[in-house]
């Protein structure tokens, strides 16, 4: 009766030493650079739509759960994701504008959100901020990271955050509500808000009111005013309420959840409580559940001139919609600092006969030369967006 039992704690001890030797080696793999994939083969780029004389291209595969991106001042993007818990740094160490080299950077709880400043990461977990200074120079070697603010809630729920530094070097941070609809501002007034604070961490203070679900922001680059995305609730049908683009114009304003939704949709639960005639109305309307996050203007040269000062926004796509919408990079035309509408820029992604997608793209960033990349969380891609007459002429 001893020998079967004694094997069992042979074996046992067998698979902890051998998961042991698997962590250590993910551990020791942090932070080295291995080789990037640049397949597309399974990626149906060729389904993707685009305006003649754009092209887009693969410029980085293996990015699992790529998600939001920044951009060192060297030239290293890193990518942080939500599902994954990985926040990568991905070269391009030829300028061929395809990476070459990618990283496991650091595994932290959620890291969706990051932004630099002056040569330094932050990261945002749910719960906590971190900074790595000068992070360009660490890559390769050991990390050192510091804890800057650790006293968000931490439901997960709409608990992932988008970051980034606004123009007057304040980093902006959004808490989600932590459910489709609630009112949980007594418990805790950074419920379905956007927050500032210095960089640092100090000086926090509430910016935005009455934010579901913010996973995008940018500003104006003439005005400097924010504008950001907001995922409207579930659960009330195929077509409402709206997601919506706002626009921040004053400090403190509120834009109606729970009470109001898209500036017209009184909440079933809670619009008794308040007129939707109490807040800000959207900068403009979106399709209903398109789940829009990433937004930047185009500030760039390389896309025709027309296209400049217009924003762009990642529509992640549906999930709880009889029929699919979203999964597209949707172009917001802008007409004398005001949204005036929207029209597909990038869309294939969602394959409407078959309602089957290929990729779900999650943010925007611009490049130096005017090209922009967007990530796919759901392809663990990056993609490249380019335009040159040479494309026009061979359309």
């Amino acid at each position: 009766m001893k020998i079967p039992f004694l094997k069992m704690t042979l074996a046992l001890a067998l698979v902890i030493a051998l998961h042991s030797c698997k962590e250590n080696k993910k551990e020791d793999l942090k932070n080295t650079a291995e080789k990037v994939e640049l397949d597309s083969t399974d990626l149906a780029l060729l389904d993707l739509n685009l305006p003649e004389g754009f092209q887009i291209e693969v410029y980085a595969r293996g990015v699992d759960g790529a998600r939001s991106m920044a951009m060192g001042d060297n030239g290293t993007l890193f990518v942080g994701t939500r599902t994954e818990n990985n926040v990568y740094a991905i070269q391009d160490t030829d300028g061929d504008f395809k990476a070459d080299n990618i990283m496991v950077l650091d595994t932290m709880e959620v890291p969706n959100g990051i932004a630099m400043r002056n040569g330094d990461l932050y990261v945002a977990q749910v719960g906590s901020l971190w900074k790595y200074p000068n992070i360009e120079e660490q890559l390769g070697g050991d990390l050192e990271k510091e804890l800057i603010y650790d006293d968000f809630p931490t439901e997960f729920h709409h608990g992932w955050k988008y970051i980034a530094f606004g123009p007057d070097d304040k980093l902006y941070v959004p808490v989600g509500a932590p459910c489709n609809i609630c009112n949980r501002t007594d418990e805790d007034e950074r419920y379905a808000t956007i927050s500032r604070m210095d960089p640092d961490g100090s000086n926090r203070e509430i910016y935005a009111r009455g934010v579901r679900n913010s996973v995008g922001f940018t500003w104006h680059p003439d005005t400097k005013e924010m504008w950001f995305t907001d995922n409207g609730r579930d659960m009330l049908g195929d077509d409402i309420p709206p997601c919506e683009l706002n626009k921040v114009t004053e400090v403190g304003q509120h834009f109606g959840y729970p009470f109001c939704h898209g500036g017209i949709v009184k909440d079933p639960e809670f619009g008794d409580l308040h007129p939707c005639s109490d807040f800000v109305s959207p900068a403009l309307q979106l399709d209903a559940h398109v789940a829009p996050l990433g937004i930047k203007f185009y500030t760039g040269n390389m896309f025709p001139s027309e296209y400049k000062g217009k924003a762009f926004i990642a529509e992640h796509g549906s999930w709880n919609r009889s029929k699919k919408v979203g999964y597209r990079i949707m172009m917001v035309n802008i007409e004398y600092g005001e949204a005036v509408s929207t029209e597909p820029f990038i869309d294939g992604w969602l394959n409407e006969v078959e309602q089957k997608a290929t990729g779900r793209p999650v943010d925007i960033l611009l490049l130096k030369d005017g090209s922009m990349l967007i990530s796919d969380d759901y392809g663990d891609a990056i993609y490249r967006v380019s335009y040159s007459e040479t494309a026009l002429a061979n359309n």
